[in-house]
């Protein structure tokens, strides 16, 4: 789930407004600033630069000085600026964004759409990335065949469990593979078998902050919920008021009161999320593949916990695809994005330089000191045949501190998805109808006798409200 996203009313006015007032420059008409110091080297500006001393910050200043010694036709200028949407629209409608910043997916299609990312298409095949980039992600940050980002980071969800809790309960194989929910059906069977066995929840699931909001649509997706469209006037309305949606939202309902596998709380924020599964009062959890770092805080060893793939619903197989990127303004120039994708080759490559050995076997290495498990592969940015990738991976199995047969699902469901589609969040007002489902989620699990359809008439109604009705372009 992401941390930031679009809000409604003024803010947005302001800034698509602005991009009224900027045609000719988003068009490519205007003129740029300038790009050059006095001595002819490009400059670019790099955003979230950290503004504390520190380990941090001396790391970020070391990689500075090694890059333009490297590259002497290009001057880093640090900028502490972090990415927020409060603070994003005055600087993009005063040309004021570094030339390289960092978000999430989800803000990826509204920053396109107002135009201040730069087309950085081009730029990319020249460096030799475009054809390099998993296809499925590269998607997401792409319009109408054109890249408006790099992507740094992703993810997608599957399922963690506890392996003391399978063993109890019969669901985990001689070699460690644990047995695969195929479905929903079969995920409250296994809840229901931890549950006899052991006499704790087989099953948590957030509720609070926006957590259950998040996992709910991917559930939700998989009983064939959709939760908005666009129309031809470019309007967004509410369309979760379905039996879609209410048979997803019944699923959790019956968890507590029909199967009784849930835990007792029913305000689970992310903290209480992990802490549930992590002190091992919950035996499966949705998550991505990043959780062990979220769960080994409150004691849990690696060959305590493992991953499979996510369950397929009665509609859909689908999984929620999630991530982060590199933006590069809509105001640099070639030189600007040349040199900006110089910089980011340092760190995010294809291919296994000196540079990426250290950086990748420093941080395998600090996760396995903080007994974090390793094993895990999650989603890459890059194909599965590019030479990081099979690096990285050969460097997971190496350094492997558990049965890599506990997270083997997990890991061929993220090498090959086969039918599985891969689906990011939606695309406006995303925390928003996180806040409005948590809402729903809380009510059925504390009102034996809520009414799936008509909580969501409602939520839809004062989303569409609220909302969706407020959003000025």
């Amino acid at each position: 789930m992401k941390k930031m996203t679009w809000k409604t009313g003024k803010r947005l006015l302001a800034m698509f407004a602005a991009v009224t007032m900027m045609t000719g420059a988003l068009g490519g008409c205007g003129n740029k600033a300038s790009d050059k110091d006095e001595q002819g080297r490009t400059v670019i500006s790099i955003g979230s630069w950290p503004d504390k001393e520190g380990a941090e910050k001396e790391a970020m200043d070391a990689r500075k000085a090694r890059f333009e010694e490297a590259n002497s036709d290009v001057v880093i200028l640090p900028d502490n600026w972090v990415f927020d949407i409060k603070t994003f629209s005055a600087k993009a409608a005063g040309g004021q964004l570094p030339t390289l910043y960092n978000t999430h997916f989800t803000e990826v299609p509204q920053i396109m759409s107002a135009g201040y990312s730069a087309d950085i298409t081009d730029a990319l095949k020249k460096h030799g990335l475009y054809d390099k980039f998993n296809k499925q992600i590269l998607d997401v940050v792409s319009k109408d065949g054109r890249v408006y980002a790099f992507p740094f980071a992703a993810y997608v969800l599957g399922m963690a469990y506890n392996v003391e809790m399978f063993e109890a309960a019969g669901l985990m194989e001689a070699d460690g593979t644990p047995k695969q929910p195929k479905n929903w059906d079969e995920v409250v069977e296994f809840a229901v078998k931890i549950k006899e066995a052991t006499g704790k929840p087989g099953f948590i699931f957030p509720t609070a902050n926006n957590n259950g909001g998040w996992i709910f649509t991917c559930l939700a997706w998989s009983f064939g919920a959709k939760f908005m469209e666009q129309d031809s006037d470019g309007k967004w309305k509410a369309t979760f008021d379905s039996p879609e949606t209410a048979a997803a939202l019944q699923w959790i309902k019956d968890l507590k009161w029909k199967y009784d596998v849930l835990p007792a709380n029913t305000l689970i924020d992310g903290t209480e999320y992990y802490k549930g599964f992590g002190t091992a009062n919950a035996g499966m959890m949705i998550s991505a593949g990043d959780f062990p770092r979220n769960v080994t805080e409150y004691g849990m060893q690696p060959d305590e916990f493992g991953m499979f793939a996510m369950p397929a619903g009665p509609k859909r197989h689908v999984t929620l695809l999630g991530g982060s990127v590199f933006e590069l303004s809509n105001k640099a120039t070639e030189a600007q994005i040349d040199a900006a994708l110089r910089w980011l080759e340092g760190e995010y490559t294809p291919v296994v330089t000196d540079e990426f050995k250290t950086i990748t076997e420093t941080a395998m290495n600090n996760a396995i000191e903080q007994n974090q498990l390793i094993g895990i592969k999650s989603l890459n940015i890059w194909a599965n045949d590019t030479e990081s990738v099979q690096y990285s991976h050969k460097l997971i199995d190496e350094k492997a501190n558990a049965n890599i047969n506990h997270v083997k699902l997990y890991n061929d469901f993220t090498a090959d998805l086969g039918e599985c589609e891969l689906q990011a969040e939606e695309p406006v007002c995303t925390q928003e109808l996180y806040g409005v489902l948590d809402s729903c989620i809380q009510e059925v699990l504390v009102n034996k006798n809520a009414d799936c359809t008509e909580l969501l008439k409602k939520a839809a109604s004062d989303f569409q409200k609220n909302y969706l009705d407020n959003l000025d372009y």
